[in-house]
């Protein structure tokens, strides 16, 4: 892992960098190897300039070659989210129950970095208006979040470590 000047690393969990790396592994390998055999048979269809099996093997191949160069800039400057078993205060790496005071619910979300997030999962990150907003508040705390739909209050029921 490096630190490039000027660009913000990215947060990443044990489980996230493991996700990474093993997708590297796979758009460098079978990926590879997957449209390298496409092209193959796209050529022996002969012309190439009319020929449209060859144009989408080319472009899943510059499509491929993007994907890997962006997840290569991830792994060349990430930060690993500390597992920090202490709860008392809510840090990246934590699972947080929050209570919706408006609408009377619960929720819980796991505090991830901005390449990991998946809100439908009820992983969010850090830079999200309700993760920004409950990082470093304590359970019992009542924090506002101010959203495009307006104020939003959440009360910190809870804070745990996340079993990765």
């Amino acid at each position: 892992m490096s630190e490039k000047k000027n660009e913000k690393p990215t947060h990443l969990t044990k489980a996230g960098l493991r996700h990474y790396q093993e997708l590297l592994d796979y758009l460098k390998g079978e990926k590879t190897i997957e449209i390298a055999n496409r092209l193959e048979v796209a050529r022996g269809f002969g012309d190439l300039s009319e020929n449209s099996e060859y144009d989408e093997a080319k472009e899943a191949q510059k499509e491929n070659e993007i994907e890997k160069m962006r997840i290569e800039a991830i792994l060349s400057n990430y930060v690993l989210i500390d597992e920090d078993s202490d709860t008392s205060t809510v840090k990246m790496g934590h699972v947080v129950v929050l209570y919706d005071c408006e609408e009377e619910e619960e929720d819980e979300y796991y505090i991830v970095g901005s390449s990991e997030a998946d809100p439908l999962k009820g992983r969010i990150s850090n830079e999200s208006p309700v993760g920004a907003a409950i990082l470093g508040h304590s359970k019992g705390e009542t924090v506002t979040v101010k959203t495009p739909a307006g104020e939003i209050r959440y009360k910190i029921k809870e804070i745990k470590t996340a079993a990765n």
